[in-house]
């Protein structure tokens, strides 16, 4: 027996395991499109956009695990989906992004819709490929499944022209890979790693520096006991945050750029930095030269190529944050360093994150109070790329039932609401709350409708300051208050005007209580810190009680700061507080 391309790709769909697609249909989709219309344990998710809908897909995979799928039409469809297979990529997110492509006799003819995708993708994904064999059509789909979730995770693209995926081939589908070339570490160099063990065990001043890999490797709980049987403070990137608990006593902190002082004077100060799952970016460092000055370090990384690329370490160890946690733990003996734990906790005492506000709601209680209000949830928090994200990475308490789903690599603005539309789509069970800013929100705010469709209860905070706020303090900082195109209320008829006695500054558009109630569910507005709780609440109960998306308009003076900052290519010596 012999089937259609179409109907193999149903196929392995159900093979793999997939439950949900995040699909947008197209001229070079619709024969696809019909052969998954009566296949049962596959929903198809109608997003209103593409890149909302690779965020979504991207949301879904960071919440559940699992690899997120995509399905789109060739041209537009396909590169519209650029920006977010960049966001996955530079945060290992496993996707599977299908893109329908023009006949293969038409590649090259400037057809209708045609782009070579393969080549607009080949440097931001972790592999693209097209099929232009029907009988390895099966072998290709099982190698992107493979490809995205093994090793170091990422996007995998896979360009099926419309006569391959017509022409009838074998209904056989492999349950095995063997790629030539691809043979992904799964084991730790037991004297590497013995190595640097002997430097924990002489080392006055250790520290733990966790990226965004151990989430990655779901070894939260090992991070833990590692850590409290060495004794040593944690510190941690925006995206390793939460792989221990925010509220556990050696827990420090966020490194970087935005991160407190105390973790920030812990890397000035150690004698050996232990880091894992982490890429050393610019955000964390500063200054590459007066980066950890007196430490000997310690990198432990699942992709070879990251290790030594931007800070030169001492020790290098290829492995996966999991399996080489296990094996540390195996192999060490319980430490002390109460007088270094003493010390760190004084320099976070003397300098502890805190705001002080004048006007308008406090940022800091805006995440204080979702922190009291979903203490007792199973919680997923997505966050846009802000201001607010900064907030959200400095205040939110993380642990084993807290999770925050940002871009962190990318930076993508309009990442929050979608990605909180695929969170709460693989976690039906888990609240989802979605923290934007108002610039944020609006890049991708036509996805409240997917949010309504699919009968999701998201409650979206939107910290709205009337500006586009991390370039507006950047401005204010180093650019002496030179604001330009920065300022949401700006009107055409402002020009020349900005600041000039009598000026009255227009109204904000849009007003986001109505722009909720046009896609039919509900918007609340709060203006004062003794709002905060209630309204929260109920936006909450209405949105579970109707099974629809709510928005909470919080107003955050726009001169509000996100503090301490590190000013990029500066050190820690340049900390501003």
């Amino acid at each position: 027996m012999k089937v259609s391309g179409n109907d193999l790709f149903v196929t392995a769909m159900k093979k793999e395991g997939v439950d949900t697609i995040f699909a947008y249909p197209g001229g070079m989709v619709v024969n696809l499109l019909d052969a998954l219309h009566d296949c049962h344990g596959i929903d198809l998710v109608l997003p209103r956009h593409e890149q909302g809908l690779i965020h979504a897909a991207d949301g879904y995979a960071r919440a559940t695990g699992k690899v997120g799928v995509c399905l789109v039409t060739s041209g537009p469809g396909a590169t519209n989906l650029v920006t977010g297979i960049a966001t996955a990529n530079y945060d290992s997110i496993p996707l599977v992004c299908f893109t329908g492509q023009v006949p293969e006799h038409l590649i090259g003819n400037d057809a209708f819709q045609e782009v070579d995708i393969i080549g607009v993708t080949r440097n931001i994904a972790k592999f693209v490929i097209m099929v232009r064999d029907r009988e390895m059509l099966a072998q290709r789909i099982k190698e992107a499944f493979y490809i995205a979730r093994s090793g170091k995770p990422g996007p995998v693209l896979v360009d099926l022209p419309t006569d391959v995926m017509a022409e009838l081939g074998s209904t056989s589908y492999p349950t095995e890979v063997n790629i030539r070339g691809y043979k992904p570490n799964k084991g730790v160099h037991v004297g590497q790693l013995k190595k640097a063990i002997n430097l924990l065990e002489e080392a006055k001043k250790p520290m733990f520096l966790i990226g965004g890999g151990v989430n990655l490797a779901h070894a939260q709980e090992e991070m833990t006991k590692l850590a409290e049987k060495i004794d040593a403070p944690v510190i941690t990137t925006v995206m390793g945050r939460g792989a221990i608990s925010t509220e556990h006593p050696l827990y420090i902190g966020n490194i970087g750029m935005h991160g407190s002082y105390a973790a920030n004077k812990t890397a000035d100060e150690c004698d050996l930095m232990f880091s894992i799952g982490c890429r050393f970016n610019d955000r964390v460092t500063g200054e590459i030269k007066k980066f950890a000055p007196n430490a000997k370090i310690v990198h432990i990384d699942i992709e070879s190529a990251a290790i030594s690329r931007n800070v030169t370490v001492d020790i290098p160890i290829v492995a996966d944050a999991k399996a080489a946690i296990l094996k540390i733990l195996e192999h060490t003996e319980p430490m002390k360093h109460e007088e270094w734990i003493a010390e760190v906790k004084g320099w976070d005492k003397e300098y502890p994150l805190h705001m002080e506000v004048e006007e308008g709601v406090n940022p800091q209680r805006i995440i204080e109070t979702l922190n009291e209000v979903y203490a007792d949830r199973d919680t997923v928090f997505t966050s846009d790329v802000g201001q607010h994200q900064m907030w959200a990475s400095q205040y939110l308490k993380l642990d084993a039932t807290h999770r925050l789903v940002q871009s962190g690599g990318l930076g993508t603005m309009g990442f929050g609401l979608p990605s909180a539309v695929g969170a709460q789509i693989g976690c039906p069970e888990k609240s989802v709350v979605s923290i934007s800013g108002d610039g944020g929100f609006q890049m991708n705010m036509q996805e409240l409708a997917t949010a309504v469709c699919q009968e999701l209860p998201l409650v979206n905070i939107v910290f709205n300051n009337n500006r586009l706020g991390m370039v507006r303090q950047m401005q204010e900082l180093f650019f002496k208050k030179r604001y330009t195109i920065t300022c949401l209320r700006y009107h055409k008829s402002c020009k020349g005007k900005c600041g000039t006695p009598g000026w009255v500054c227009p109204e904000y558009v849009p007003d986001f209580v109505k722009m909720a109630e046009a896609y039919g569910s509900q918007g609340y507005f709060v203006t004062s810190n003794d709002q905060l709780k209630d309204t929260i609440l109920e936006a909450r109960e209405y949105a579970e009680k109707n099974k629809k998306p709510v928005i909470v308009e919080c107003m955050v003076a726009p001169d509000e700061l996100v503090m301490p900052m590190i000013k990029g290519g500066a050190s820690f010596e340049d900390i501003m507080l």
